[in-house]
């Protein structure tokens, strides 16, 4: 870890979400050192109820946690409203490992093993970009990533795995149309295969658990172009 002298002070308080318990002690301890506030949570769950208790200017979010992929716990905290940047770990460095944490809502991507020095410059670059995403809230929704569910008032529905991703790309986005390819990068894999009717097929099974779930928002068509939550 880098020692005191020359370090940059920086007031921002950072979310690492890691399961190996050694290395996020090593990550919270250093980045403290380098005069950042750290707070540490070791699972999808963990990371849900600190990032709802705490102000966060950052997010170091390893993709395989032990009760959710990573990938998805960001797409939840974005369909909530969190703006803050989000720097995904993995051992994974495919290219389309790194594709599916941007369309995640991920904004960096740093594979183990990686140098500390370069995670934390990284940080600061993100953090000084203040305006990286607008907050949002719509229609009382609630996306739980380890359940895969969407909740509404007292009423849970199971989403499946492509349809959650889906519905939290929307929901991130309220009130913008979602070109077709965008949602296609959200919901499935670089690569896959994935038919005309695919896309609409899902769209239309989001539409009943949103109507099951008594949630006040719509999935509207843009009929040629795509989809939006309003």
């Amino acid at each position: 870890m880098p020692s005191h002298e020359g370090r940059l002070v920086h007031s921002g308080q950072i979310l690492v979400v890691e399961d190996d318990a050694e290395l996020l002690e090593l990550l919270l301890r250093g980045l403290r050192e380098e005069g950042f506030k750290a707070i540490g949570a070791s699972s999808g769950h963990q990371a849900l109820e600190r990032a709802a208790a705490n102000p966060v200017d950052a997010l170091v979010v390893d993709v395989g946690l032990p009760d959710a992929d990573g990938r998805d716990v960001c797409q939840a905290l974005r369909a909530r409203g969190m703006s803050a940047p989000v720097l995904f770990l993995t051992a994974r460095d495919a290219v389309q490992d790194r594709l599916s944490g941007f369309a995640a809502g991920g904004d960096d991507y740093i594979s183990k093993p990686f140098e500390f020095d370069e995670l934390v410059a990284r940080l600061r670059a993100w953090l000084r970009r203040s305006d990286v995403r607008p907050g949002v809230e719509i229609g009382g929704l609630y996306l739980d990533p380890i359940r895969h569910a969407l909740a509404a008032g007292n009423a849970s529905v199971k989403l499946s795995p492509t349809e959650f991703r889906l519905l939290a790309a929307l929901a991130s986005r309220p009130g913008q149309t979602l070109r077709r390819p965008e949602l296609v990068a959200a919901g499935w894999p670089a690569g896959a295969i994935v038919h005309d009717n695919t896309l609409d097929v899902y769209i239309g099974r989001i539409r009943r658990k949103l109507s099951e779930a008594h949630a006040d928002v719509e999935l509207l068509t843009t009929h040629g172009v795509g989809y939006s939550l309003e």
